[in-house]
């Protein structure tokens, strides 16, 4: 499966899995970004990323850690 900017969960199901040591909150959004494009399913034009998508992103990382 090809992930896209809109595929939040999964996303952050992966980078739970490829960074599990890392907290979330810490994260900027420039390095979520470049973490994000360099998941390999992930298939998605990087200028589509927006901040309310990182902050989904974050937010629901934060949440697959509980």
């Amino acid at each position: 499966m090809k992930l896209k900017w809109t595929n939040v969960h999964e996303i952050a199901t992966q980078l739970l899995e490829t960074y599990p040591e890392t907290d979330p909150t810490r994260v900027n959004f420039v390095d979520l970004m470049n973490w994000v494009k360099a998941l390999p399913e992930f298939d998605d034009d990087p200028a589509r990323c927006g901040e309310r998508i990182l902050e989904a992103i974050q937010q629901a990382w934060i949440e697959e850690m509980d």
